[in-house]
């Protein structure tokens, strides 16, 4: 056994491509082969989707600092979030991705490299609690407002909605579409508390603990989340049309 791998954080993260694949199936009935699924577009389905997103923004910020040749990895998986939106726009313009969640990892993956000094300025429970409010106060910043979710505190300036660099940012342009739609605000907050719930737990000697293997064919699916992220919708798509 791999002493150096964490397999806890592995099955996590092999349960929520469990789930991202299901709830793929499902969308392509839905969206793209006109099924009649009602309760696919019920709060049911919301919640079971943003569970999904919350699962692999925390966890990835969470193995940062585990992380080898850092700038690499985030770059490839920008540069992979970037096909898949060229190769959607092309294919299948009216289920395009622009700024997804690859496009998001590797951004964050990248950003926090020249971050991290400032963020080791907090300690660690402060920057956990911070990030936390601050990922909270931004989650509805798409739609116009600070707020979460039904409580819209601030409506913001419609000027800051513009262009492309706004919407990467978080203020999507007018008439922005996106089957796929993870902006750099508030979701880079979400990772950061990943960030400093690592150093919470490195600290207080917790890391050990997850370090027991549980379920090895979620820990194979979580270690190979990246690959299977990329091959499942074309693979979902090619069964779909095969059985239909």
């Amino acid at each position: 056994m791999n002493e150096k791998r964490y397999f806890i954080l592995d099955g996590i993260r092999g349960f929520a491509v469990i789930n991202m694949i299901i709830y793929h199936f499902i969308w392509d009935l839905v969206y793209i082969f006109r099924f009649d699924i009602p309760w696919f577009e019920s709060e049911i389905s919301y919640i079971w989707q943003q569970f999904i997103c919350y699962t692999f923004i925390f966890i990835s910020g969470f193995c940062e600092p585990l992380g080898t040749r850092k700038l690499k990895r985030g770059i490839i998986i920008l540069g992979l979030g970037i096909l898949i939106e060229i190769v959607t726009m092309i294919a299948t313009p009216e289920n395009r991705v622009r700024f997804g969640i690859l496009t998001l990892l590797g951004s964050c993956a990248i950003l926090i490299i020249p971050a991290k000094k400032f963020l080791e300025k907090f300690p660690s429970i402060f920057g956990l609690i911070l990030s936390i409010a601050l990922f909270l106060l931004t989650k509805n910043i798409n739609d116009g407002y600070l707020g979460f979710n039904n409580l819209n505190l601030i409506k913001l300036p419609s000027n800051l909605y513009k262009n492309s660099i706004t919407t990467y940012l978080g203020f999507p342009m007018p008439n922005f579409y996106s089957t796929d739609y993870f902006s750099l605000m508030p979701w880079i907050f979400l990772y950061i508390s990943g960030y400093f719930s690592y150093q919470i737990f490195k600290r207080q000697g917790f890391l050990k603990y997850l370090k027991i293997s549980k379920i090895k064919s979620l820990e194979w699916i979580g270690r190979n989340s990246l690959a299977l992220y990329v091959i499942h919708q074309p693979l979902i798509y090619f069964l779909i049309i095969l059985f239909l």
